[in-house]
């Protein structure tokens, strides 16, 4: 079948979405009392797991060098093959370790939800070490991180990944009467898409920190987590950010220290590449979280907390390594956004409590996390410059969900085109 006899795409036949009716109440009423529990004793022993792991790879990884390099070794496999094997051992490390890292960094944003302990000390305490070693910012990203959980798919007050409209990306509104060469605003090549991919995975959680990247658009130019007069904070808040500063201060002359010490190359090796993979990992597990075509987005009255928790999806990340080394904080993300201070070892029971509860309003996916980040970066383009109810559109202007009646013919009744030839 060619594109001439293939049905024109018709946004009046997609899947309507009607947004979520039941109260927070509602919903906590349905989850057993006995999930919000919190037990230091219980935290405490999941983050010496974490850095007894750190510290046996550590340890394991000051052998790959000696080894492989070693005469012995080269005249078994050949100087080629031993180098090889080198390298080779030195990506296992830098995978593990890498996990092992963004566990420890999980168990420090459980600390910033005060869902590690009852006791606020043990939180702030552990949650500024783990976060500080991982060059986070603690004090100051779990504030902006509270108003992104309190703001959640708010196109007007969320703090992260809030979507682009028409008129951010300079696209004129669709009419019934004109059509749109959506190639001259998106029509990216794959090696450029890919390239962008990269460096949002690599460089985007920094660049949030240091310049609002994918932040809230209507906050003022040089937005950051290090200005304590930043909008993002109170002036109450200002001696936090300023610790949180001091902390970052010290990694800064820490790890000068050590490649003085141990030389900069080692530096990288041991701690620089598995750090790396922190913000990889984060951000690929933050990304596709928030940011899915089938997810909605809201403005005005239509927003609502429990709407806004409900708007993300949980995904099966890496399987069981994500399981074990990340905590369950993709496979049972949906629930932590109803209630952050849940411990993440409740989440696989609260989730099933909440499945069966709001029902189809719980999201999940359990496409291959690569593939669904290359097709949600790709597809999710840009929402609508009006409306009350929003999902993403790709690189055709179309979408795969439009809102139920009433929102669909509000927005029907304005300038956007309910057909895109």
């Amino acid at each position: 079948m060619n594109s001439e006899t293939m049905t024109a795409y018709n946004e009046d036949t997609l899947p309507a979405f009607t947004p979520m009716p039941w109260s927070l109440k509602e919903i906590r009423s349905a989850i057993p009392n006995r999930l919000f529990v919190r037990d230091t004793f219980r935290g405490l022993r999941y983050l010496a797991r974490d850095f007894i792991l750190a510290a046996g790879l550590w340890y394991a990884a000051t052998f790959i060098d000696p080894c492989f390099k070693s005469s012995e070794v080269a005249a078994i496999l050949t100087p080629v093959g031993a180098e090889f094997s080198r390298w080779a051992m030195w990506c296992i490390y830098w995978w593990f370790q890498g996990l092992v890292f963004t566990g420890i960094w999980v168990i420090g944003h459980e600390c910033g939800h005060g869902a590690f302990s009852d006791h606020g000390i043990i939180n702030d305490t552990i949650g500024f070490v783990t976060h500080t070693f991982l060059w986070t910012p603690y004090f100051s990203w779990k504030i902006s991180h509270h108003r992104h959980h309190s703001n959640h798919a708010s196109m007007e007050r969320d703090e992260v990944y809030v979507p682009k409209t028409r008129e951010d990306l300079g696209i004129p509104n669709e009419h019934h009467d004109t059509g749109i060469d959506y190639d001259e605003y998106l029509g990216d090549t794959p090696i450029y898409t890919l390239y962008m991919l990269v460096r949002q995975q690599l460089l985007a959680f920094p660049a949030y920190l240091l310049f609002n990247v994918s932040g809230q658009k209507n906050y003022p130019k040089w937005t950051n987590h290090f200005d304590p007069n930043s909008i993002l904070f109170t002036k109450g808040q200002r001696n936090v950010v300023i610790i949180s500063n001091i902390g970052i201060a010290f990694m800064i002359w820490a790890v000068q220290h050590a490649s003085l010490l141990y030389g900069a190359s080692e530096v990288v090796k041991y701690y620089g590449i598995p750090w790396l993979g922190v913000t990889h990992w984060f951000i690929m597990i933050t990304y596709l979280h928030h940011t899915d075509p089938m997810m909605p987005h809201y403005r005005g009255k239509e927003w609502n907390f429990q709407r806004g928790a409900a708007a993300t999806v949980d995904r099966p990340f890496l399987g069981w390594q994500g399981r074990f080394f990340l905590h369950d904080v993709a496979h049972y993300h949906v629930i932590h956004h109803f209630f952050p201070k849940m411990p993440f070892y409740h989440g696989e029971e609260a989730t099933q409590y909440l499945k069966s509860f709001i029902g189809d309003h719980y999201a999940f996916s359990d496409k291959p996390v690569f593939k669904a980040l290359w097709d949600n970066y790709s597809n999710c383009q840009f929402v609508e410059n009006e409306g009350d109810v929003l999902f993403y559109r790709d690189r055709k202007g179309q979408a795969v969900r439009r809102p139920a009646d009433p929102y669909y013919l509000k927005a029907k009744s304005g300038v956007v085109s309910s057909k895109i030839q």
